[in-house]
């Protein structure tokens, strides 16, 4: 099963989660309210991620005349994966390390910080910034972007079930009316848990496509696996301050954990994803 179909199944299964929460909560009526509330959620997500994730991690814009190098690159790749141009950042901040963000190739962005333009070679630069790339061209951002909001969401939906059941909102047995005690309480444990865990199964799935697919853009997969190994010491070195919520934006984790969190990490291993692109360039199809 290939990874777009996967991400789609993790899709339809988030939000058929959300659906049966809100059906426990509130019956039939209460699975339509949290059906609205995902969709107003998810049209602020498609709208304004690219924004809130730029400002999040205090990205810069930058002219090709303050950075032709990181242009010039970024223009290579963009006309060879046939979309347009993406918006170019500088996060200043020395851990190594970068996104892509925006709703769509039209409307895309991609961030380095400063510290990535330091320790790898214009080869390597190229491997990550074609990985971001391929973000960009599978619509991965907006695909992340509502598998957040749905998590989110369904994690509140759990929050108003523990204050529901504090203040006895769930009297009524009737799947027409209401929900049931039982069922809230079994929400309230499982759900977050459940999304979670799909959230995690989409941001992994998404990340070897788009190894696979950057490879393929720079015609080189060595290029980005050397550059995802220099990036993963030096991230262990230099630890990234940023907001957790953006964390599986970057193309390796910024966020230090201890060996049972990283069980839980939105990003495959990185000699995972290493040994896959050197897989890939022994049978030449980089």
């Amino acid at each position: 099963m290939n990874n777009v179909l996967k991400t789609f199944i993790f899709l339809a299964g988030l939000t058929a989660l959300f659906m049966v929460a809100g059906r426990i909560l509130g019956g039939q009526s209460g699975m339509m309210f949290a059906l609205v509330i995902a969709a107003v959620m998810n049209l602020g997500a498609y709208w304004f991620s690219d924004k809130l994730a730029l400002k999040m991690s205090g990205a810069i814009p930058v002219s090709e005349q303050e950075a032709p190098q990181l242009h010039s690159i970024v223009a290579g790749l963009a006309q060879r994966a046939g979309i347009p141009k993406p918006r170019v950042y500088i996060i200043p901040k020395e851990t190594p390390n970068a996104f892509a963000t925006g709703r769509n190739p039209s409307h895309a962005a991609v961030a380095v910080t400063e510290g990535i333009l330091k320790i790898l070679t214009r080869e390597e630069l190229e491997g990550v910034l074609a990985h971001e790339l391929a973000h960009i061209k599978n619509r991965d951002i907006l695909i992340s972007s509502i598998a957040a909001v749905m998590a989110g969401a369904i994690s509140y939906l759990a929050s108003m079930a523990q204050w529901a059941m504090i203040f006895g909102g769930f009297g009524s047995s009737d799947d027409d009316e209401g929900g049931s005690g039982i069922g809230a309480i079994v929400m309230m444990i499982l759900a977050p848990i459940a999304a979670m865990l799909i959230q995690m199964a989409i941001s992994r799935s998404r990340e070897f496509l788009a190894d696979a697919t950057g490879a393929k853009i720079c015609s080189c997969p060595g290029q980005l696996a050397s550059a995802l190994q220099k990036l993963e010491d030096w991230n262990h070195r230099i630890p990234m301050e940023v907001n957790p919520a953006t964390a599986q934006m970057y193309i390796v984790n910024p966020l230090t954990a201890s060996a049972v969190a990283k069980l839980f990490s939105t990003h495959p291993p990185t000699q995972e994803r290493i040994q896959r692109l050197m897989e890939m360039a022994g049978r030449g199809t980089g």
